[in-house]
């Protein structure tokens, strides 16, 4: 009798509950090769390849295209065929698949516990978010934590997300979920990447073409005249009520959601809705407003540098909002250093990824670093270390609209602040009045981990510095 062996989805991020299908890379009946490509799935934090961890043919797939699926549920059946390469049963493929495991444990986030250099050396933004001295080798490798997918081998090394060929279309799997998410028929875009590879300009161009015309269908030597059109049907009346005059639906469940029906949430929307929900129901937030006025501004300050600059001196004047509240166990961690976590709105839903090292950082290096992590954002390539981990957050919501607000601190951090819509307004000073330019800010922190008195101090830190020329 032949052997059949369940693939059950494994841990794609570090204890992430569920991951989206994207698209599968088999269906039912075809023969898979070990470590081959399987499924791509999307989870909160990116889109990643699963590979084969048997040979054999598939026999069933629990699941379709946009289906939800639950880490350590069956994700495909493979009949295992004898013939092809197999990996051993001992080999570890550095998955957890929610059997028992000895739990490792938790790595610092970079730069934690590291001191500021003070020798005075110059300090740029690195490639992975951290900070290199000038003439500094770049650092080694981290160990693999165990739950970061890509070929599915015994080893430590933490393997990136690689080019896939599906169906002769060679790209990477955020490519493929863009495409999917547009509409956009990969055979048909124009690769322009290095070796025929599809990229996501080329999949927004596509999208912005439109669609690009069929092939013409063959015409067959006589085609049947054409069966008369029937008589036009007056639609019924629209009406949000059943006979009964109960709410009902208009589509089935399984149909795709539209406007006006039920979506079910994934992927980074879906992480975003259980993070705030565990954000409510653990913090104990209060928030304080005030304006900081720019007035004295030089021609050329760049204001998300400055608003980092003068979140970093507020951190360091008062370190009980740059810190991490444990309140199970009601413990507080002071950071020596300042990681910064920058909201980054998406259509997909809200990133806060970390840009290490703020406190050590010029402006110039400020700047590199924010635009890095915007673009790592908007590709889709961010590694998963680099939305943890940070000490304290930035909400730049002003770039749309908005005065004031009352951000939501994310555990285990201690406080977040949120910069509104630049305004200018009348102000009196000595004989008269002047125009001068404010910045709202909104300071939202754990009234558990700090005082009332601290957050003023922080926020008037913070206020004092942008109040500087530059």
């Amino acid at each position: 009798m032949a052997d059949t062996k369940t693939f059950l989805l494994p841990d794609l991020g570090e204890g992430l509950p569920d991951a989206t299908i994207v698209e599968w890379s088999v269906k039912e009946g075809d023969v898979v090769r070990l470590d081959a490509p399987l499924v791509s799935m999307e989870t909160a934090k990116a889109v990643v390849e699963v590979p084969s961890p048997y040979s054999g043919k598939v026999v069933k797939l629990y699941g379709k295209n946009g289906d939800v699926i639950n880490t350590g549920a069956p994700l495909v059946a493979i009949e295992i065929d004898p013939s092809l390469p197999q990996r051993a049963e001992a080999q570890d493929t550095g998955h957890h698949h929610g059997h028992a495991a000895k739990t490792p444990e938790p790595a610092l986030p970079k730069g934690a516990g590291e001191p500021a250099p003070t020798d005075g050396g110059k300090v740029v933004a690195s490639d992975d978010g951290g900070t290199l001295k000038t003439g500094e080798a770049a650092p080694a490798a981290r160990a693999d934590s165990g739950t970061v997918v890509g070929a599915m081998e015994a080893s430590d090394r933490v393997v990136s997300e690689q080019v896939v060929s599906v169906g002769g279309v060679k790209a990477m799997p955020a490519v493929r979920a863009l495409a999917k998410k547009l509409g956009v028929d990969l055979a048909r875009v124009a690769a322009t990447g290095a070796g025929g590879v599809v990229t996501m300009n080329d999949v927004k161009n596509a999208a912005a073409n439109g669609p690009s015309a069929p092939a013409p269908a063959a015409v067959p030597a006589a085609a049947p005249a054409p069966a008369p059109a029937p008589a036009p049907v007056a639609a019924p009346a629209r009406t949000a009520l059943s006979a009964s005059g109960q709410p009902m639906r208009t589509a089935p469940p399984a149909a795709q959601a539209v406007l006006g029906q039920p979506e079910q949430l994934k992927g980074v929307r879906r992480n975003m809705a259980r993070v705030m929900a565990d954000a409510h129901a653990k913090v104990v937030p209060t928030t304080l407003c005030d304006d900081a006025d720019l007035h004295a501004w030089q021609p050329g300050n760049d204001i998300t540098v400055r608003l980092i600059r003068s979140l970093v001196r507020a951190c360091k004047a008062v370190p009980a909002l740059n810190a991490w509240f444990d309140g199970d166990n009601l413990t507080r961690t002071l950071h020596p250093h300042v990681d910064v976590g920058i909201a980054v709105d998406t259509e997909d839903g809200l990133f806060v990824p970390a840009l290490r090292n703020a406190d050590v950082l010029d402006a110039a290096g400020l700047r590199m670093a924010i635009n890095r992590l915007r673009d790592s954002v908007k590709n889709r390539s961010i590694p998963p270390e680099e939305l943890k981990g940070y000490t304290i957050s930035l909400s730049n919501f002003g770039v749309f609209a908005g005065r004031y607000a009352t951000p939501v601190v994310v555990p285990p951090c201690v406080a977040i602040v949120a910069a509104g819509k630049l305004r200018y307004e009348v102000v009196p000073v000595m004989g008269g009045v002047e125009t001068h330019r404010l910045m709202p800010l909104s300071l939202t922190f754990d009234h558990r981990a700090a005082t009332g008195g601290e957050a003023a101090r922080f926020l008037k830190a913070m206020l004092d510095d942008l109040a500087l020329p530059a």
